[in-house]
């Protein structure tokens, strides 16, 4: 096949032709046609055809497919194109109007280009500028958005501002584009949702600089701005060169350091030493301390004059959480060609990533006070801030002020509840092993509810008649043995204050003598003349005791709980299954607590779905001790 195509794409007959690039479009897919092409010379075919410059239209269009497609798998090298090729390519790129088909290949066989090669990074770079680039922005803006952060990824430090800038632009346009879809209320398709994550991406990819910027110590402008962080937060001016003694100035910065929650007292420029987050962390500490100089000082001087253990280092904790904030939108990494995952919030503000971590640095401090951490705990702070913060992003806030209310609804508190929440309804309850174990501890369960229900019976209650003609102020009780063989009653003048005697309860019940528990509509009491037009609420209240031939005890109980208790008590001395929602709601609860206290020291460890297998018996005991 690889063959034939081959020759029918040379054919003089440009129907025949067509046809054959559009069969090697399709084909070149699959990575044996591509091995075969490519070893009949095939790719330089086809740059031989784009560069003679007489195919146009489908022709061209169904050749670059072709060549874009062979070069996904990665065969052949991009190094080995000529300048002739890429002028040509660029070209279609630089004509303002082109064929829809054409541009879009073109734009994505110039950004493999640079991303593959550094020399050809050069060369399409020469042949590019951002004026012939911004006429495609209406339709093409994805396209655009990934060949500039290409070019951003490759540029050598004296040129990456202007791609900066470039993005800058676009991120812009396409913020206005994503505050009119919000406020218009109108859905988002997929391909606007694709463009603004590429954006939001490559957004924050302009952040990588500084992030991976080491600060040099020695360096008095950066030095300077903690200077600044000093200045905001303790209201001093910078000391001259001649106030005071050395000793006494190196004494004062120390201690100012060490309320400033920097791990190094002494230099704390060596804190910013560290990449990820290298100067990016220092650039956001003095943001918030400028933009939010409020919280900024309530924080610092809140913390800098606890002396319990438990003040929140800001230095520390800021340099962690902007390592943190990288890692969660992904600063640095290349975007995913499908997918839609962008933020509203980050194109609501010319800041947003600053202000995002204003918000965090506030909330970090919030949750430490909630943990009551020291310093011991600071990992375990973070990843409870970091579970907050990615919560909060999941429902996509549109606005960072939605975002920080967000925050708001997940303290520590709400944290630990919805952990325990899904820690129950995840996988790991449904499976096999976890199941059996409930299964066996259900029936202990069972029994501890059957024994209290028997324990509140022998406590007793006191019941309130009730007559068929109208309601009566008058009482009686009822209460089981301790040695749950007999029912003692009998009629009481007034409600008692607490247990009534079983030597004052004249009639006794043998709870052998005991044929059936009735409830509800059954009940004799509920099936006289007039009873019903009661309180329908009676019905859920009462029932009866059958015992002997046509005999039996009737009762209306104060409450539901008291309905619940005494119907499972009668059933379980009746050896009968306790079926009251009580029960349930007891079984459920009980059941859960056992299991997760079962389960505590199986944090983070995999459950197997199968059991260990038995080992085969040892070929001999001589092993087991003899005791004689």
């Amino acid at each position: 096949m690889a063959q034939q195509l081959h020759e029918r794409i040379q054919s003089s007959s440009m129907d025949m032709k067509l046809d054959a690039l559009k069969d090697l479009a399709n084909s070149s897919r699959d990575i044996t046609f591509a091995q075969e092409f490519i070893n009949l010379d095939g790719i330089s075919l086809l740059t031989q055809m784009v560069e003679s410059g007489t195919d146009f239209g489908d022709l061209l269009s169904f050749t670059l497919t072709a060549f874009v497609e062979l070069m996904d798998h990665g065969i052949v090298s991009w190094d080995t194109f000529s300048v002739a090729f890429i002028k040509k390519i660029a070209s279609y790129v630089c004509k303002a109007a082109m064929d829809t088909a054409v541009l879009q290949r073109s734009l994505a066989i110039l950004e493999s280009m640079v991303l593959n090669s550094q020399d050809l990074y050069q060369k399409v770079a020469q042949e590019i500028t951002i004026g012939q680039l911004i006429p495609h922005l209406q339709g093409y803006g994805q396209l655009i958005a990934l060949l500039i952060n290409a070019l951003f990824l490759k540029a050598p430090e004296e040129k990456r501002q202007v791609h900066a800038m470039f993005s800058i632009c676009l991120k812009f346009s396409f913020s206005l584009v994503c505050q009119n879809v919000i406020r218009s209320n109108k859905p988002i398709n997929d391909e606007m949702a694709h463009q603004l994550y590429v954006l939001q991406v490559l957004t924050f990819n302009l952040l990588e600089d500084r992030m991976m910027t080491k600060m040099d110590p020695q360096d008095q402008a950066q030095r300077d701005i903690i200077f600044e962080l000093r200045r905001i937060a303790f209201d001093v001016e910078c000391d001259s060169n001649n106030s005071g003694s050395i000793e006494k100035r190196k004494s004062m910065y120390t201690r100012d350091y060490k309320k400033l929650g920097f791990i190094n007292h002494v230099n704390p420029a060596v804190d910013f030493t560290q990449i990820p987050p290298g100067m990016l962390a220092l650039d956001n500490m003095l943001y918030f301390a400028r933009h939010h100089q409020d919280a900024y000082i309530r924080i610092v001087l809140e913390n800098s004059s606890r002396e319990d253990k438990h003040e929140c280092p800001f230095g520390r904790s800021s340099i962690e959480l902007t390592k943190m904030l990288c890692e969660i939108l992904k600063v640095g990494e290349l975007p995913s060609e499908n997918c839609h995952d962008f933020h509203p919030m980050f194109f609501t503000h010319d800041r947003s990533f600053e202000e995002f971590f204003c918000i965090c640095i506030q909330l970090l401090n919030k949750t430490w006070k909630e943990m009551r951490a020291t310093s011991e705990d600071f990992n375990k702070v973070m990843q409870v801030v970091k579970e907050q913060i990615t919560r909060a992003l999941t429902i996509k806030p549109n606005s960072l002020d939605q975002f920080k209310s967000r925050l708001q609804n997940l303290s520590y508190t709400e944290i630990l509840k919805l952990r325990q929440s899904e820690r129950m309804n995840q996988e790991d309850f449904q499976s096999r092993p976890i199941l059996e174990l409930r299964e066996k501890i259900q029936p202990e369960i069972m029994e501890l509810i059957k024994q209290q229900r028997l324990n509140r019976l022998c406590e007793g209650t006191c019941f309130r008649k009730i007559s068929s003609r109208r309601r009566q102020d008058k009482f009686w009780y009822c209460r089981l043995s301790p040695n749950h063989k007999v029912l003692h009653y009998g009629d009481l003048e007034e409600s008692p204050q607490g247990e009534v005697p079983h030597d004052s309860l004249q009639d006794k019940l043998p709870v052998a003598d005991i044929k059936a528990v009735v409830t509800g509509k059954d009940c004799p009491h509920m099936k006289e003349k007039g009873a019903l037009k009661q309180n329908k609420e009676l019905l859920e209240l009462a029932f009866s005791v059958l015992y002997e031939s046509d005999e039996y005890l009737n009762f209306i109980a104060p409450d539901k709980h008291e309905y619940c208790v005494w119907t499972d008590g009668l059933n379980a001395l009746l050896g009968k299954e306790m079926t009251s929602e009580f029960t349930r709601s007891d079984m459920d609860t009980l059941l859960n607590m056992e299991m997760k206290l079962r389960l505590l020291d199986l944090e983070n460890i995999q459950i197997p779905e199968v059991p260990p297998p038995i080992p085969k018996e040892p070929s001999n005991y001589d092993f087991v001790y003899d005791c004689n």
